[in-house]
């Protein structure tokens, strides 16, 4: 199989999820540290106004990706083409950010309106668009250096540069209250997505051409659509729920809950990091299917099953660093959040070996239970309290994760094959028959 000029040795899952790993806890790390000092500055309810509206950027901002984020791993152009899809993919992502960003803020009196003090000015207004803008084309030069095989370049952009870009910022603007804080993640973004444009431009040769001859995005536009509907429906809880929780139990509660979700995805970044390792390589060798789905459930089970047991026994210790209010308000949330991200750790790995098979449908269909069990629970169990919130979360993966898990053991998946690339079997691709996984 012929590779680009960034090739690595084909057997770099641990490699790779190693670097992917080391980005996700740099990021939660020094967002952890950012949230700390946050939390010392600012009031619990200026806390839980700034992070509705910085799930609401993050959000919008993947799903402004269109899928490509996935098309850009999966089927890369040519490398003749491959800026000329670079460039598509950069300036539709960033089109779609600005419009999602001005429509959700257009339509804050019907579901956010506490979160309407950012549009007192329209200062305030072009920042949040610009945020979305910001962190919806960074997130898609994470996926370039991933399908480049060079994550450690995300190490650097995501978790240094933006990380320390984000510390540098509240205390100067904690006269600011919540927009304050939105403004300090906000530059972390501008900062990562300048840092990384560059890194592409002198690592990988990228330039800007809008030429569109033979970026195949046409081709892959299926893939593309699949991918970003099953990413809307499974991030689609992770908007609402924060509106949820303003809504019924109030900015301090919903500031409660948000700091121990941020405490809870350093569990995530486990399993996110080792699916999109597992998706880099078996992109570029679909033989090694099977083999690799293996493997990486090994190294999830190994490493996620001890992580849980840590932060559930420390969540009163690691809550205590944000101040005893937190200690006292958040910390059954925390356990419950934490014993969740098992959930979560099984349903990404079924959702990413379901897209390398081409099962779009079921992903989508997974995805469609994660959004209504997770919203449906949280809405229901919310006047219960936060704890009865975060077991709605986990309820919503474990439900999505089960019928992935099937779906994957009980077909005939088939590996859905790169334009161009050499077929596997009658097939053109590596089959998964019922009991290959296991």
């Amino acid at each position: 199989m012929t590779r680009g000029r960034h090739a690595r040795p084909p057997d770099q899952v641990y490699r790779s999820s190693f670097f992917l790993l080391a980005s996700s806890v740099t990021t939660a790390g020094l967002g952890f540290l950012f949230w700390v000092v946050v939390a010392r500055l600012y009031t619990p309810g200026e806390v839980g106004l700034a992070t509705s509206l910085i799930s609401a950027t993050s959000l919008l901002a993947y799903l402004s990706m269109f899928g490509l984020n996935s098309t850009l791993v999966r089927f890369p152009a040519p490398e003749e083409s491959r800026n000329g899809q670079l460039t598509q993919s950069i300036v539709l992502v960033g089109g779609v950010a600005f419009l999602a960003g001005v429509l959700y803020l257009l339509g804050l009196p019907l579901y956010g309106p506490k979160l309407l003090f950012v549009r007192d000015h329209l200062l305030g207004e072009a920042a949040f668009v610009l945020f979305c803008v910001c962190a919806a084309a960074n997130m898609l030069t994470d996926s370039v250096f991933i399908g480049a095989r060079l994550p450690q370049y995300n190490v650097l952009v995501d978790g240094l540069l933006q990380g320390i870009a984000k510390l540098a910022l509240p205390v100067g603007l904690a006269g600011f209250g919540a927009f304050g804080i939105l403004t300090s993640v906000g530059g972390g973004y501008a900062v990562a997505l300048v840092a990384s444009l560059l890194l592409m431009r002198s690592r990988l040769g990228f330039r800007f051409d809008f030429r569109t001859r033979g970026t195949r995005m046409r081709e892959n536009l299926g893939f593309s659509a699949a991918s970003y509907v099953s990413s809307l429906l499974n991030l689609l809880p992770l908007l609402v729920i924060p509106l949820i929780l303003l809504q019924r139990l109030g900015t301090a509660e919903a500031g409660y809950y948000y700091v121990a979700f941020q405490i809870a995805s350093l569990l995530h970044a486990v399993s996110a990091a080792v699916g999109e390792a597992v998706f880099a390589e078996v992109s570029s060798d679909e033989s090694r299917f099977g083999e690799l789905l293996r493997r990486s459930a090994v190294i999830l089970t190994a490493v996620q099953v001890p992580a849980v047991a840590v932060v559930a026994l420390g969540s009163g210790l690691l809550l205590r660093i944000f101040g005893g209010a937190y200690e006292s308000r958040a910390q059954g949330v925390l356990v419950v959040l934490a014993v969740g991200a098992l959930a979560v750790a099984l349903n990404t790995w079924a959702s990413f070996a379901l897209k390398l098979a081409g099962q779009m449908t079921h992903l989508i269909l997974s995805n469609v239970l994660v959004a209504v069990v997770a919203i449906g629970l949280a809405a229901v169990w919310a006047p219960r309290g936060l704890v009865w919130v975060g077991w709605a979360w986990g309820v919503g993966n474990l439900v999505s994760g089960v019928y992935a898990a099937i779906a994957l053991l009980g077909g005939r998946a088939v590996v859905a094959r790169r334009p161009g690339a050499p077929q596997l079997g009658r097939a053109g691709a590596s089959p998964v028959r019922p009991g290959s996984l296991s």
